[in-house]
């Protein structure tokens, strides 16, 4: 297995999950460090042909989750980085994979459910209306999801399988993951809604996102477009709520929109990140057969609490 950009958080708990399940795990890197028994870190610059196509010759499985975190405001040179590292990077595997005389038979690219329109009816599935909203200040989001899917698309690798993983908010205890920030918050009583609090949230267990990997990689019938999250998204009220039920917190100080527009010019962030609603359903993963182990927000937290940060 060749995970691309697998130093990040899902890279690491994918490294780990398919390392149990039997794989020689190569993970492609700019700044390539000594890993653990049965990974290998090889060097790239994510944009050119180097060496490292030699790993995807004969490879079992392609993964490539490589992106300039969106956690930063969108300035001008952000906006670049952010929009290149998905578009080069996924235009590099493609490229590398046409010129496999063995080329791996399925290649898995990241997306994200943030493609869809603001949405507070009915869950979109995988033909849900894709679009920018004004209100949610998704515009840029938007324009990046749909170029970053169309890098895949326009790849020619006809002996390869390709699957856009929309994948919704993954709720791991890692570094760099959503779940220890919110619990921090939590335990200090800011664990509030969110503006109204009605923005809709789709997330997904790290337990149950790697095993919607497994699957697709499983089932040839799968290629384009893949929702993953659970069945059950949430308000962000809910989920504040469900936060403070699992912390044992029984007050959560709120935050208005005025108040997120402070705190995400002070943290360089985009308030995007918290007031679009994203309403996702895994429609194809369920009519399928797939089955979540977590389905339940409040199910998936208790999990996690009880894990160990690290």
């Amino acid at each position: 297995m060749v995970i691309a950009g697998g130093s990040g958080f899902l890279g690491r708990v994918l490294a780990a999950h398919f390392q149990k399940a039997g794989y020689d795990i190569a993970v492609l890197s700019r700044s390539p460090k000594t890993a653990q028994a049965g990974v290998r870190e090889v060097q790239w610059d994510a944009c050119t042909l180097g060496a490292w196509a030699r790993e995807l010759e004969g490879a079992a499985v392609v993964i490539n989750l490589v992106g300039r975190s969106v956690n930063c405001r969108y300035g001008e040179w952000n906006r670049r980085e952010i929009m290149a590292s998905r578009i080069d990077s996924t235009r590099v595997i493609g490229e590398a994979i046409a010129k496999c005389k063995t080329p791996p038979p399925v290649w898995l690219n990241a997306s994200t459910a943030t493609i869809y329109k603001h949405n507070f009816g009915p869950a979109w599935g995988e033909a849900g209306e894709i679009g920018g909203t004004p209100e949610a200040k998704d515009e840029f989001s938007i324009e990046v999801a749909t170029a970053w899917e169309r890098a895949l698309n326009e790849a020619r690798t006809p002996g390869t399988r390709k699957v856009a993983l929309r994948a919704s908010m993954v709720l791991g205890t890692g570094k760099n993951s959503v779940f220890p920030v919110l619990h921090r918050l939590t335990r200090c009583g800011l664990g509030g809604k969110m503006g109204d609090g009605k923005q809709y949230v789709s997330w997904i267990h790290e337990t149950d996102f790697c095993q919607a990997i497994e699957w697709l990689i499983g089932h040839e019938e799968f290629n384009g477009p893949v929702n993953v999250c659970t069945p059950n998204p949430v308000t962000n009220a809910e989920m504040m709520r469900a936060f403070r039920e699992t912390c044992g917190m029984p007050i959560g100080l709120p935050a208005a929109r005025w108040m997120l527009e402070i705190g995400a010019f002070v943290l360089r962030t985009e308030t995007e990140l918290l007031i679009k609603s994203r309403r996702v359903a895994p429609q194809r993963l369920v009519a399928a057969g797939f089955t979540f182990q977590y389905p339940f927000i409040n199910q998936a937290l208790e999990e996690l609490h009880k894990q160990p940060r690290h």
